[in-house]
């Protein structure tokens, strides 16, 4: 079984935590990852890109010329793709672009990017964070003293201080241990578990 240790907020170690080896232990399965991130990605897109056809321009009621005896070339509408102002052919339109990626090939890639965190030695486990008031700059401090460069906080239940105090730093994100997914997990540099939302994460993704 791997072994993490835990810190408290002064980066001093204060214990150890016997992790889950089928979670944190696991083969790193790279075609895993980049489909489900893949499929985050195609879901974030929103896909309102739009253009008019020719039944929907305005004009074009009225034929521009009589058919024959101009030495003009055949024309019924102006509303014509070839005309200026006309429709557009084939042009985009809206439409949803999310797709379904089975639940188990989830679970892999969910697996296979805590365990890459966990080989590199980029993921921190904490005791606890305790804040009384909401302090940007106190958050920032622990930040700092850790050295972390872009990192995401992976917490056990509703922190309100905690979020609040961290939400306007630019490289700092809080998630619930039920919101963590592989996008995240590879956006962000760290990853800083609390202590009691590690074994939260283990029963969702053995349960």
């Amino acid at each position: 079984m791997p072994m993490a240790d835990v810190y408290n907020i002064d980066r001093q170690k204060v214990s150890e935590i016997e992790l889950n080896d089928s979670v944190f232990g696991s083969d790193v399965n790279q075609s895993v990852i980049y489909e489900v991130v893949r499929m985050q990605q195609a879901a974030r897109r929103k896909g309102t890109a739009a253009t008019k056809g020719r039944s929907d321009v305005s004009g074009g009621g009225k034929k521009p010329w009589r058919q024959k005896g101009t030495g003009r070339a055949r024309a019924g509408t102006t509303r014509s793709p070839i005309w200026r102002g006309g429709g557009i052919v084939f042009g985009p339109q809206p439409r949803d672009y999310s797709f379904k990626v089975h639940r188990k090939v989830r679970r892999k890639a969910l697996i296979s990017a805590l365990s890459m965190k966990y080989s590199e030695n980029l993921m921190f486990i904490l005791k606890d964070f305790p804040m009384e008031q909401i302090k940007t700059k106190v958050f920032r401090q622990v930040v700092d003293k850790f050295e972390w460069n872009k990192v995401l906080f992976v917490i056990d239940e509703s922190r309100p201080i905690l979020e609040m105090s961290s939400r306007n730093l630019k490289n700092v994100k809080m998630v619930r241990y039920e919101g963590i997914n592989v996008y995240d997990l590879l956006n962000y540099r760290e990853v800083v578990f609390l202590e009691p939302s590690v074994k939260k994460v283990e029963e969702g993704l053995l349960s």
